[in-house]
């Protein structure tokens, strides 16, 4: 099955979309199998990280933006080539187990969507098998 769903973003940020895959899996009465979240977007990604602390997300912006500044040779006309350099980074989709009808996460685990390219209405899907 898959599932989509909709975001509103107003900031660069990591939007947690936990409760979506968990919502999509018990949807799907998959037992033991994979759920896969996927965004088609070029300036936003999918990973897995820390919830306890969201100190965390504002070090990882911080590595990002570090790691990857707004540069002047850039000639993407959008001007937001930074962004697709980190959606990249980051990647497109993120794969996670489904035991027992729930999705596999460790105790500090949450699954993001992240914003590198704000404001802006997204699209997340969500294929459980």
């Amino acid at each position: 099955m898959i599932f989509e769903y909709q975001l509103s973003t107003l900031h660069q940020n990591f939007y947690d979309i936990t409760l979506q895959v968990r919502e999509a899996v018990a949807k799907s009465n998959v037992v033991d199998g994979i759920a896969v979240v996927y965004c088609p977007h070029t300036t936003a990604g999918i990973t897995i990280n820390e919830n306890a602390d969201p100190d965390v997300v504002h070090d990882i912006f911080i590595g990002l933006n570090k790691a990857f500044p707004n540069l002047p040779e850039f000639r993407h006309n959008e001007g937001n080539s930074t962004a697709h350099i980190k959606a990249s980074v980051m990647g497109s989709s993120a794969t996670i187990i489904v035991k027992n009808g729930k999705p596999v996460l460790g105790t500090w685990q949450s699954i993001f969507f992240c914003e590198f390219d704000p404001p802006r209405t997204r699209k997340f899907y969500i294929k459980v098998l």
